[in-house]
């Protein structure tokens, strides 16, 4: 499936397990270990060590609009999941992650291979007191590698490299 390129809206690290995340403009991410001054970087991460591909993390900006209008209807009423509250690294528009499993695609300057889709967890539903385990399943993001670092920031393009 081809797409037109989608956005780099916004960059979030966070130095250990259950920290508050912090928004960054712009980011080093150096190949096979993750964003410098990360968790996953600095192998404190909740996953440390990966138990699989997880140097860098993404998600939809759309998914998070979908369930400030409760779509699918899956509970009560809407949640209100802010960047940076969903845990992950970075967050996409425009772009169809679900498709990118397996796939190069490139950022600033830096070229990502997608992993496997992120499952929705009781930890960071526990840890938010919000019922995102049904919400987010089979859009809770993409796990990728690091193939090539280097620097991406804010605003960045997100262009396909592979059909």
């Amino acid at each position: 499936m081809k797409w037109n390129n989608g956005t780099l809206l916004y960059i979030h690290i966070a130095p250990k397990a259950s920290a508050n995340m912090i928004e960054l403009n712009e980011a080093e991410l150096i190949e096979g270990k993750g964003i410098v001054g990360d968790r996953y970087y600095n192998e404190t991460g909740t996953y440390s060590p990966k138990p699989d591909i997880r140097d860098i993390t993404l998600i939809e900006n759309e998914v998070l609009e979908a369930l400030a209008i409760n779509q699918p209807p899956l509970q009560d009423k809407p949640i209100i999941l802010k960047p940076i509250e969903h845990r992950r690294n970075l967050t996409s528009s425009g772009v169809p992650l679900n498709y990118l499993v397996g796939k190069k695609f490139k950022i600033g300057e830096v070229i990502l291979k997608g992993g496997r889709l992120n499952f929705p967890c009781k930890y960071l539903a526990d840890l938010l007191k919000k019922p995102l385990v049904l919400p987010l399943y089979n859009r809770s993001g993409l796990n990728c590698s690091i193939e090539k670092g280097g620097w991406i920031k804010k605003g960045d393009k997100i262009i396909q490299l592979e059909d």
